[in-house]
């Protein structure tokens, strides 16, 4: 069994106790370090050029946004988890223009945080619900600036599109698109937003009315 190398950064000993504890559970994971501050963080990316980093940046004596960026320079390949309790829209924008891969706050589940350590690992973007809300919000607010006309759908979402209105249930869908899972949920939730609709008929209704997908009823 393959097992991956981590770095847990987050000045309390109890948030890297517990992070520590869950991931030596799934037996995945070899945690190579554990630091409480940024000096110790980049001189530990230096030395063990770990798989992930687990990071919480809004801890202003230990670690702020720029601590990513530092990440990024010191070990590039290295992947990053945020896991943190600020909520502030303007540090998580900020801190997502630095290139995190995936982001929490610290109220997500346990088996949230492992998924999101998979995802990350592969290179796959995983957001909790309260960071997609936000992109969401600021994505639509920014296309209304532009243009007041109905929100297209991108390539992708269109094939999430035509294969739910096909019947297939997300996990078939991200094995045909080779997407994870989570991936193909955080899809259909812009999906259903763009389009103002809340079901999976309205969905199906939508793809047969604009021709997507040919109606065989």
């Amino acid at each position: 069994m393959k097992q991956y190398s981590v770095l847990l950064a987050d000045e309390q000993p109890l948030a890297r106790l517990a992070l520590r504890q869950l991931l030596n559970q799934s037996g995945h994971y070899q945690i190579v370090a554990e630091v409480g501050n940024e000096e110790e963080m980049i001189a530990s990316l230096r030395v063990n050029k770990p798989d992930l980093v687990v990071l919480d940046y809004s801890q202003s004596e230990s670690f702020r946004p720029s601590s990513i960026a530092k990440v990024k320079i010191v070990s590039p390949k290295t992947q990053i988890l945020v896991i943190s309790a600020d909520t502030r829209k303007d540090n998580i924008a900020q801190v997502l223009e630095l290139g995190v891969t995936s982001f929490l706050t610290k109220t997500c589940g346990l088996n949230e945080i492992l998924e999101a350590a998979q995802a990350t690992l592969k290179g796959n973007k995983f957001f909790c619900s309260r960071v997609i809300d936000f992109l969401l919000e600021k994505s639509l607010a920014k296309e209304t600036e532009v243009n007041c006309a109905p929100t297209p759908l991108s390539a992708r979402e269109i094939e999430i599109v035509q294969l739910s209105a096909k019947g297939l249930i997300a996990k078939e869908i991200a094995d045909t698109l080779n997407l994870s899972t989570h991936t193909v949920y955080t899809h259909r939730k812009n999906i259903m937003k763009k389009l103002q609709i809340s079901s999976s008929s309205e969905l199906v209704l939508y793809a047969v009315s604009k021709g997507l997908v040919q109606n065989e009823i």
